[in-house]
């Protein structure tokens, strides 16, 4: 009968022990960082939990699910909109949001994901739908811009907050496509013709350029060749005529260095017609009679004393 009692004491205290441990872990939680936790009393909203370690009644508190505060990203699926100019394209979006009111996130929107991602769809057909296809594929920024204004007004009384809003693709119909690329080589092969010409153009100015600038020192550098030039024959032909004038050279010497110099006259192929002037055939008459003067002595060379012929004055004369 004691063993009995002793076995049925045991039973009901780790019942008992179980039952306190089972309290305990109903009762106390820890609430991460940046998490918050709503705690319903008797199916009522009591409190909002922040980090840290809380104390809950069993069975007459209950912990809702742990919101995460922190800023989310989510990436919704491409989305057919069609443009002012009847046009469809597919649109891909990146919405960043975070939890501000957790009270409000949780009783007054049933699936926040949900309804920001309807919400995101719907504004995106109103704002591109009066958008051209060009203006839609340049504008992102303002796309950007009314799409987050929209969302954050919309989605303040549920508690959230829409930071940012991102169009992470357009892509338009597969034959608009290859028209746009058809457009754009054309568009890159006129720049390509137009920076070529430019290209050509600058090249032949620059050597047009260099070419008169080069004829300018060619002609510059020429005339100071020929003043150079002209001035040494004018000195050289200065110290000719002084030496000459020095010497007092009668007209049989100056006869002599006129055959000395028709040989090189007479060089060029050009050269037909000799003016001789009257002085140097004058002087040209004396050499000769001068020459027929000189006899040869008996040893074959000339005798310079013979005596010259009647009607000739003598060399000393």
């Amino acid at each position: 009968m004691s063993s009995s009692n002793s076995l049925g004491t045991s039973i009901v205290l780790i019942v008992l022990a179980i039952f306190v441990i089972v309290i305990l872990i109903r009762s106390i939680r820890i609430v991460p960082q940046a998490r918050a936790g709503i705690v319903e009393r008797l199916g009522k909203y009591q409190r909002t939990l922040g980090p840290g370690l809380t104390i809950l009644i069993p069975f007459v508190d209950r912990l809702l699910p742990l919101l995460d505060l922190r800023e989310q990203v989510v990436s919704f699926p491409p989305q057919p909109v069609i443009t002012e100019d009847n046009l469809v394209v597919s649109i891909d979006t990146v919405v960043y949001f975070q939890i501000t009111e957790p009270r409000a996130a949780t009783y007054e929107i049933a699936n926040y994901i949900q309804a920001v991602e309807q919400l995101t769809t719907t504004t995106l057909r109103n704002v591109v739908g009066g958008l051209n296809l060009e203006e839609a594929l340049t504008s992102r920024d303002q796309i950007n811009g009314q799409l987050r204004g929209v969302l954050d007004e919309a989605t303040g009384k549920w508690g959230i907050r829409v930071s940012r809003v991102e169009l992470k693709a357009i892509d338009p119909p597969l034959s608009i496509q290859d028209s746009m690329e058809k457009q754009m080589r054309a568009e890159r092969d006129r720049r390509a013709a137009i920076l070529t010409a430019e290209g050509t153009k600058q090249s032949q100015i620059l050597t047009a350029e260099g070419q008169r600038q080069a004829a300018i020192l060619a002609a510059e550098g020429d005339a100071k060749a020929s003043v150079l030039r002209a001035d040494g024959e004018a000195q050289a032909i200065q110290r000719v005529f002084d030496a000459i004038h020095a010497g007092n050279p009668d007209q049989k010497l100056l006869a002599y260095q006129y055959l000395q110099t028709l040989p090189k006259i007479a060089e060029g192929d050009s050269n037909k017609l000799w003016i001789i002037p009257s002085e140097v055939g004058e002087a040209l008459r004396g050499i000769g009679g001068v020459l027929g003067n000189i006899q040869p002595d008996g040893d074959g060379t000339p005798d310079r004393g013979a005596t010259p012929a009647a009607g000739q004055p003598s060399p000393g004369v």
